[in-house]
């Protein structure tokens, strides 16, 4: 199973009623235990869409150890990959997989490749104002939105008109987007663009929260960003894809893989080949993948892993 691929049995997807119809918790994680003599510093550096999932990993696991220091800088999915070569992070999230050359990087350096920690799901959302009526996009318009090599053959469309809404005939859309240090607007441009180029036209922005608060104050405004930073005043719009259906960004579309923009956020780390990663960064990542931890991934809005991926993951730290 590939970060950018999510597709799980529907077997899988029956299991989380136990949680009630609002949680997608899988009633088989397993709930975190405390072990002794864990202490010392973490740093992470990386991704912008998982800074407040860290944040909130991080409280939640300095109850558990007090003596415990965890530091989180979240400037983009582009700066993990050089803090975990250098060896000034132990933690690297990451919202894409790493490229060829970044892992390469790692490997020249350390000798062997770094290691994917699958730590949630996310239905990476394109965002309209609120009282927008569009009903939905399809992939093709996505890149004619957004792209101006538009390589999946749509015609450029700059109008709310050519989306079918007469009623905005010559209201122009306003494009919000990331910037290129982050893994979402990597991901979208290698997904939602089939790797063309970005219009110049797009507002590009440092982090997820000012797009979403962009697309917000914008009633023409269109852009992309994670589900998590979803808010009150925009609107997650339904996506087509290849088979011309329109599927919400919600998490069983997310795992069934219907929804088209769906993804596994990771976290990088440094594991040697044939030894357990250390104790600090083992039992972190224990946190996260635990009953607890996936819970807080549920309350931040991005949607959790089922148990068989948490323990299949937990179980290559190991090894």
């Amino acid at each position: 199973m590939k970060s950018t691929t999510i597709c799980l049995t529907s077997a899988v997807l029956g299991m989380f009623s136990a949680f009630g119809e609002d949680s997608h918790i899988d009633p088989a994680l397993p709930s975190y235990a405390a072990v002794s003599g864990v202490s010392g510093n973490l740093n992470s550096m990386g991704s912008d869409t998982l800074n407040n999932l860290m944040t909130l990993w991080a409280e939640g696991f300095k109850k558990a150890y007090p003596n415990v220091n965890v530091q989180i800088e979240g400037k983009g999915s582009s700066t993990a990959p050089p803090a975990l070569i250098e060896g000034t992070a132990q933690l690297g999230p990451m919202s894409r997989p790493m490229k060829a050359e970044e892992i390469d990087a790692f490997e020249k350096k350390h000798g062997y490749k770094p290691t994917e920690v699958r730590v949630a799901i996310d239905a990476l959302a394109v965002f309209v104002h609120k009282d927008n009526p569009l009903k939905g996009v399809t992939m093709k318009q996505v890149d004619a939105i957004f792209s101006q090599t538009r390589k999946k053959g749509g015609d450029d469309v700059t109008e709310w008109a050519q989306l079918g809404l007469d009623a905005w005939k010559g209201r122009a859309l306003s494009l919000f987007g990331r910037n290129s240090a982050s893994g979402t607007y990597g991901f979208f441009q290698e997904h939602a663009l089939a790797k063309g180029d970005f219009k110049a036209s797009v507002k590009e922005q440092p982090g997820s929260s000012a797009v979403v608060q962009g697309i917000g104050a914008d009633p023409y405004a269109i852009g992309y960003s994670g589900i998590g930073y979803k808010s009150s005043g925009v609107r997650a719009l339904p996506i087509a894809g290849d088979d011309g259906e329109f599927y919400d960004a919600n998490y069983t579309n997310a795992l069934d893989g219907n929804y088209p923009l769906a993804r596994f956020l990771v976290v990088y780390v440094n594991k040697k080949p044939n030894q357990a990663l250390d104790t600090l960064t083992f039992e972190f990542l224990k946190f996260v993948l635990s009953k607890e931890g996936q819970m807080i991934v549920e309350k931040d809005g991005y949607y959790p892993v089922p148990a068989e991926v948490a323990a299949e993951t937990l179980d290559s730290l190991v090894k």
